[in-house]
């Protein structure tokens, strides 16, 4: 399995440096947050995108992904949900990343039966676009789908193999399933995994790795296991945890425990 880290870590920090944490510290790749307050998002012209593509080729990083925050389920009109999408499926396109990242969302939803039902409708008509740009849309067991039972509710109907999952190893716990049981359920249709730690269901602040209750080696034994080589991504939520211990000088020994834990699980 590839190690790579989430920008959600170092929020705002400017790409050559993310770049250069990424090859100081031996990450393969990074996951880039698109959002406005960071440098790079979907309101980037032509010429801005290829610096970005540019800059990862010269640095020898792989990019991840592009996490948006879409809301599939989200009660409300298709039209705004799927030209965000769209927006951040050319983002990936441009910068040559192979996942976008989408959120559920569903939690206003008159029912879960019709934020499942909106969720597919969306997500099976962003198939196409994300087909023909050679990108998946990834949704991430988060909020209303927070466990791989919830989400293989809405990617079994969808069907299409530019759509599948992202498996959150937080949200799977908190909602109370084993890493066996999430990866039954979402193994035809996973993406990546984001790897994390955190003090207990009451305390998600984010920890080193290792230092939690987050079932980190289970999850990597259930993955050797089943013969999975994705990647790893360490998504450590600085940008909401401003108490947080800053990411950077967490980097070697995160990267050190997860080879641990591959190396144990080989």
């Amino acid at each position: 399995m590839k190690l790579a880290f989430s920008t959600l870590g170092v929020p705002g920090l400017p790409l050559p440096d993310v770049l250069s944490l990424a090859g100081a510290h031996g990450y393969h790749g990074v996951e880039l947050r698109a959002h406005p307050e960071e440098p790079v998002h979907p309101g980037l012209s032509p010429a801005e995108r290829a610096d970005v593509a540019g800059a990862f080729k010269a640095a020898g990083v792989e990019l991840l992904g592009i996490a948006g925050y879409a809301r599939v389920a989200a009660p409300g009109d298709d039209g705004p949900v799927l030209d965000e999408i769209r927006a951040l499926l050319e983002l990936a396109r441009d910068l040559s990343a192979p996942f976008v990242r989408v959120f559920p969302g569903g939690g206003d939803a008159p029912s879960p039966e019709e934020a499942d039902a909106t969720a597919a409708r969306r997500l099976g008509t962003a198939a196409e676009d994300a087909s023909a740009l050679g990108v998946r849309v990834l949704v991430e067991t988060h909020d209303s789908h927070r466990t791989g039972a919830d989400l293989i509710r809405v990617l079994g109907p969808v069907g299409h193999g530019s759509v599948g999952a992202l498996w959150d190893v937080m949200h799977t716990w908190l909602g109370g399933e084993q890493p066996s049981q999430t990866y039954a359920a979402l193994a035809p249709h996973l993406g990546y995994v984001q790897v994390k730690d955190i003090a207990s269901t009451d305390d998600t602040t984010p920890l080193a790795l290792g230092a939690g209750v987050l079932p980190l080696a289970e999850v990597v034994e259930v993955l050797s296991r089943n013969g999975w080589d994705g990647w790893l991504c360490w998504e450590y939520e600085k940008r909401w945890h401003e108490a947080a211990a800053p990411l950077p000088g967490l980097l070697d020994a995160g990267r050190e425990h997860l080879s641990r834990l591959l190396n144990e699980s080989a």
